[in-house]
């Protein structure tokens, strides 16, 4: 009898690639092929890729460079957001056999079948615009977490961003069905699941069940909070616009979803905001922030900026660098504007020098650190729920509290995967 055919898996990218590099593995396993780790030899390499960060050229074309030196005689499969935007480009590189857009990567084991070595690389895609269908997924974290996609596509035309020529529209998986994802989960012992999508707080603006029903995203929160089998929910990142004063509520009141939020600001400065066609004014940002802390001082709040945009001024950063100084948030992810093709943004001027980009977005990292350090020192003494998990240091383990600081232990089996009251 023939063996089964080895996949391997690498993801680059968000969280909602890794839930999607996990469902299309168990899909795989499914049809009957056997999953490898990326580093050991395998029939097949799978590498599901990201448009957000600069180098996704340069990541892919250093993966399969590895692949080829490792196991020439492999497939190489490339998919994910720069698969829809380059997949000509990606076809080029020396050692792809197979390029799946958007509307494709979920059938993978279907192409996969008809790939014979040495031909030229095959390109299956469509327009973005023909990506309607919802596929469902998640990612597990050590059996301890898991990552829940219930969103995809984004119907916002940021300036800056490339995702929606991604990704496509706007979809959603029903609310029934979310809470029947989470329920299996429950069943599978994940203690802990984190809402993930595109544009999360977009959640139902389409009815995937064809019958004329439609939930919004404070609706399925509501929902999932009546599940008392998982004890724990995250909300991934919400836009400010989308963030309600009902779904700030319902988290202050509950103790399933966990008093964390991560919102994403991008510029504290007006003018930069509405040259990005963000959809709110910083003023709206503070009134979401300081909601949450009234109801929830310990509640973590994390911020996207970027920095580098074009027409952003000394006297811009500035007023975004002194917004976030003033801002009770807890944390910042900082990213250096980078050109995307096909953007409103790639032509505007004046370009803000690559040097100038990089000095800012350092200020900002060390504003972060400092904003953490903080946060953190904050709550020193108190005792807070941590679910504890695996860490790759076999003789410490770590997790978070419910307000996500990190706390890291000695190893301790009987804790694995338990939701223990720590003193910070």
């Amino acid at each position: 009898m023939n063996r089964p055919k080895t996949v391997a898996f690498h993801t680059l990218g968000c969280k909602l690639n890794f839930s999607e590099t996990s469902s299309i593995s168990r899909l795989m396993e499914k049809a009957g092929f056997e999953k490898k780790p990326f580093d050991s030899l395998a029939d097949i390499y799978v590498i599901n890729t990201c448009s957000v960060t600069e180098n996704a050229d340069r990541e892919c074309r250093y993966l399969v460079r590895q692949i080829q030196r490792k196991s020439p005689g492999s497939f190489v499969v490339i998919t994910g957001c720069y698969a829809q935007l380059k997949p000509k480009e990606i076809a080029g590189i020396p050692g792809v056999d197979l390029v799946l857009g958007a509307a494709e990567k979920f059938n993978m084991a279907a192409h996969i079948r008809e790939l014979v070595k040495g031909d030229p690389a095959k390109i299956c895609s469509c327009d973005i615009e023909q990506v309607q269908d919802f596929h469902d997924g998640y990612s597990l974290s050590d059996r301890t977490r898991a990552f829940l996609k219930v969103q995809d596509g984004c119907d916002y035309q940021c300036s800056f961003c490339t995702i929606p020529l991604a990704r496509g529209k706007s979809r959603s998986d029903s609310l029934d069905h979310v809470v029947e994802n989470v329920r299996e989960l429950a069943a599978k012992g994940i203690r802990e699941v984190v809402l993930t999508g595109v544009n999360l707080g977009d959640f139902g603006n389409t009815d995937p069940g064809g019958n004329g029903k439609s939930s919004n995203f404070f609706e399925l929160t509501q929902a999932l909070n009546l599940v008392k089998e998982m004890p724990r929910f995250r909300i991934s990142s919400i836009e400010p616009n989308l963030l309600t004063n009902d779904i700030i509520d319902l988290v202050a009141n509950s103790d399933r979803f966990m008093p964390h939020f991560h919102i994403p600001l991008q510029s504290g400065s007006n003018k930069i905001l509405a040259a990005m066609r963000r959809r709110y004014l910083r003023e709206l940002y503070a009134d979401r922030v300081a909601r949450i802390k009234t109801l929830m001082p310990h509640a973590a709040i994390g911020a996207d900026v970027i920095v580098g945009f074009p027409g952003e001024t000394d006297a811009d950063f500035r007023e975004t660098r002194d917004f976030l100084q003033e801002l009770e948030v807890s944390y910042l992810h900082v990213f250096t504007y980078s050109e995307r093709e096909h953007t409103r943004a790639a032509g505007m001027k004046p370009v803000v020098p690559v040097s100038v980009r990089n000095e800012r977005n350092k200020i900002l990292r060390n504003l972060s650190f400092q904003k953490l350090q903080y946060f953190t020192a904050l709550h020193a003494g108190q005792t807070r729920k941590v679910l504890f998990e695996r860490s790759r240091d076999k003789a410490m383990m770590e997790g978070f509290t419910d307000n996500y600081i990190r706390v890291t232990v000695p190893y301790q089996p009987e804790w694995v995967n338990r939701i223990v009251d720590w003193r910070l």
